[in-house]
């Protein structure tokens, strides 16, 4: 993305001017092995980009940037052994390269130097900033809950679904964007807006993810085309599915998500992306991925009428939420 450029690189000279303490390298060796993973460094470009937009130095937000982006990891690492996942990125997970108790405790210690990253800032500051990260960090957990409780259950309501997607991945981006316009010494109700911001396009892209993994391009897109359906996720499509889908339609759902023979996975796909095609559910899908798009732009808005530069995150927006949906 473009208009990140300047804080990506900013960020990533910034990580590699972060120290770790050399012993014990068993501890601290698998952290810089995920840190130096890369990725697009998104939410802490949101920190950067937040505080600049409230006419602040983004400079001034590069901890709070780092401690965001220490804590996403931390959230990998754990994933991927929840997930028993080998790869991450194209290279070995922690928990396979090194063994499961490194994964743990790695894990843990990178949600502790995450915290302490917030001593850099005032004292009043950093109480605001430590509470949010907080309550953040809570919420992530309790997202990563509702998911795995979901696999047990036959049937997800809609307000269950998003509020597992909110907590999961979108109030880290909202919580990004507050933290740097708390630096970029935003008044309360500005910073409340930033993360309404976040939240809207955290749910959005969320959404909009779900509706890739079934209907996207395998070449932009990034990963396998109807993986979710693979794994019999409940996503966005199925709880829309189940909600307008005639009897048949879930009867026939219902049918081949309880179905995992090799010889039928390719038929498995196309049987039930025609069954989100014909109920329905594929064209909510989409509307709900614009109604959030639009909520996040009138809150861009708002954010413009107060005298804040949303130019960046009103591109970034755009670039994040115009993959070919």
């Amino acid at each position: 993305m473009d208009c990140f450029a300047p804080y990506q690189t900013a960020f990533e000279q910034s990580l590699k001017t972060y120290k770790l303490p050399s012993e014990p390298k068993g501890l601290y060796d698998p952290i810089a092995y995920i840190l130096e993973l890369g990725g697009k460094r998104l939410r802490p470009c949101l920190v950067l980009a937040a505080c600049e937009a409230c006419k602040n130095a983004y400079g001034e937000a590069e901890k709070a940037a780092l401690a965001v982006e220490l804590f996403h990891n931390f959230t990998l690492i754990h994933d991927d052994i929840m997930d028993e996942a080998p790869l991450r990125r194209g290279k070995a997970t922690v928990h396979s390269k090194w063994n499961l108790n490194t994964g743990i405790l790695s894990g843990d210690a990178m949600l502790i130097l995450a915290y302490q990253q917030f001593a850099f800032y005032n004292p009043g500051l950093q109480a605001e900033l430590m509470a949010l990260f907080s309550k953040t960090a809570l919420e992530v957990c309790e997202g990563q809950e509702y998911d795995v409780a979901f696999e047990q259950l036959a049937a997800v309501s809609e307000h269950a679904y998003l509020k597992m997607i909110q907590f999961k991945t979108a109030v880290l981006v909202a919580a990004a964007l507050k933290m740097g316009a708390l630096i970029g010494s935003a008044d309360a109700e500005s910073a409340e807006l930033f993360y309404d911001f976040g939240l809207a396009l955290g749910t959005a892209f969320q959404i909009q993810d779900d509706y890739l993994d079934a209907f996207g391009d395998p070449e932009t897109f990034g990963k396998q085309v109807g993986g979710d359906i693979l794994e019999n996720k409940k996503t966005y499509l199925v709880i829309k599915l189940q909600e307008l889908g005639s009897i048949e339609q879930r009867k026939t759902l219902d049918h081949w998500f309880g179905i995992n023979d090799d010889t039928t996975l390719e038929e498995k796909v196309t049987v039930v992306k025609r069954l989100f095609t014909e109920s329905g559910a594929a064209e909510a899908t989409r509307k709900a991925v614009h109604a959030y798009t639009k909520e996040s732009q009138h809150i861009l808005s708002s954010l413009e009428k107060r005298g804040i530069k949303t130019t960046t995150l009103a591109a970034f927006s755009e670039a994040l939420l115009l993959r070919n949906l």
